[in-house]
């Protein structure tokens, strides 16, 4: 079940993108750290109803962040639709035990019904340049791949911008 996320699951959403962080690490993709995702980012995502949780029945298994703020660092992309009515994806994670059973692929359809039910004209995400996994991920739904940008407290390598018209 997809759902908002709740205050006393903090834990729980930090445990999963713990252990994505220390999978992608393991896998040398250097894209999360301990600057990113951070608590506070969790937290600012909750009180403004944007984080959504998959839960199993058992527990947290995945999160994701939909939002229709756009921050400051996608201001120079050349996005393929004007800059209003756009969904904006963060901090997809799946616990990496739970990984390739297609909930990654329920999270992005359940945030793109979203943007559509909401009269939104894409959704824009970013994903590390150097992981290319999840790059093909987006590409194979359809995400047109644009310019880079940069997050230094994650990594001085760049991440792509991709843009979904709806």
């Amino acid at each position: 079940m997809i759902r908002l996320a709740k205050l006393p699951e903090i834990h729980d959403i930090l445990n999963v993108t713990n252990s994505c962080a220390a999978f992608m690490i393991e896998h040398g993709i250097y894209q999360w750290n301990e600057h990113y995702p951070s608590k506070n980012a969790f937290l600012k995502d909750i009180e403004r109803s944007e984080l959504y949780v998959l839960d199993n029945g058992e527990g947290i298994i995945g999160t994701i962040v939909i939002s229709t703020l756009m921050d400051k660092e996608y201001i120079p992309v050349q996005w393929l639709t004007p800059n209003y009515k756009n969904l904006y994806i963060h901090r997809l994670a799946i616990d990496p035990s739970q990984q390739g059973k297609g909930y990654a692929q329920k999270l992005m359809s359940f945030a793109e019904d979203k943007a559509k039910k909401n009269g939104l004209v894409s959704v824009r995400l970013d994903t590390f340049s150097q992981n290319k996994r999840n790059q093909r991920f987006y590409e194979a739904r359809g995400y047109n791949k644009l310019s880079d940008i940069y997050f230094p407290k994650q990594s001085e390598h760049p991440f792509h911008c991709y843009e979904l018209i709806l």
